[in-house]
C-alpha cells in the first residue's frame, strides 16, 4: 500500500508552522514507528521510503515527517528547539492511531529525537538511531553525546562500521556504554549511508534490508 500525505501543525516558539507527514500504513498493525530524515534530505528520500514501506510489510505503520527548515526551502536545519517540537508534536499524534509508538532517524534526525527524550517529553517506547552522527567527520573532540545518559527509553544504534561520523569506534562504544539501555547493530563495511563497498545497491533497497533489524527492536 502506498505512503498516503498529509499536514500536521506544529507549535513553534515563533508561530505555528504546517509540516508534511507520509503514513505508510500496516495491516494489523503492532506498532506506529516516526521515521525522520537526514539534515540533507527530506521525508521523501528512498532510503527512508524504502525502509518505510518494508515495515509496513511486517507490521509496523511508518510515519516520515518533514522538520521546517524543509518546509520552509532552506538546506540548513534550522534551531534545534523547532525540530524538538516537530518531534514531540509527531509523536504525540502518532499516539492517535492507538498503538505502542517508536521512534527512529536517520543521522540528524535521531539526534535530535534522543534531545527532545533526554528532555523526559518524548512520549515513545524507544528509539532508534540510523547513523548516530556522534561528531562531525574528522572532529572526534566535539562529541554530541552529553545528553545521551539521559534518555531513559531503550536506544538502538544501527552502524556502519566504517562511518566516518563514529570514528574512532573505540570513542563510540565508550559513549553507548554511558546509556541506561542501549546497544549496537553493526552493519559490517557501512558507511554514514549503510552503503558497502562492492555491494552497489538503490538507496530504497538499502533501506529496505535494515527493516528486519528495527523490526525486531520495536517489541
Amino acid at each position: 500500500m502506498s505512503a498516503t500525505e498529509s499536514t500536521l501543525e506544529v507549535p513553534l516558539a515563533s508561530g505555528p508552522v504546517d509540516v508534511t507527514l507520509a503514513v505508510d500504513p500496516a495491516a494489523d498493525a503492532r506498532a506506529v514507528l516516526v521515521l525522520a530524515h537526514g539534515a540533507g534530505a527530506g521525508m521523501r528520500h528512498p532510503f527512508l521510503a524504502g525502509l518505510a514501506a518494508a515495515l509496513a510489510d511486517g507490521g509496523v505503520t511508518v510515519m516520515r515527517f518533514n522538520f521546517p527548515y524543509v518546509e520552509a526551502g532552506r538546506r540548513m536545519p534550522g534551531r534545534p528547539a523547532d525540530a524538538i517540537a516537530t518531534w514531540r508534536a509527531v509523536a504525540a499524534h502518532a499516539e492517535s492511531e492507538g498503538l505502542p509508538v517508536w521512534a527512529a532517524g536517520k543521522s540528524y534526525g535521531g539526534r535530535m529525537a534522543s534531545m527532545a527524550a533526554a528532555e523526559g517529553d518524548l512520549p515513545v517506547a524507544g528509539l532508534i538511531y540510523l547513523g548516530y552522527p556522534l561528531h562531525a567527520p574528522g572532529k572526534p573532540e566535539k562529541p554530541r553525546a552529553e545528553h545521551l545518559p539521559q534518555v531513559a527509553q531503550p536506544q538502538l544504534f544501527v552502524e556502519g562500521d566504517l562511518d566516518p561520523f563514529i570514528q574512532p569506534l573505540d570513542q563510540f562504544r565508550e559513549v553507548v556504554a554511558t546509556c541506561r539501555d542501549a546497544r549496537v547493530e553493526w552493519i559490517e563495511g557501512g558507511n554514514h549511508s549503510f552503503e558497502v563497498k562492492g555491494r552497489k545497491r538503490p538507496a530504497d533497497r538499502i533501506g529496505a534490508e535494515l527493516a528486519p533489524i528495527l523490526s525486531a527492536f520495536v517489541r
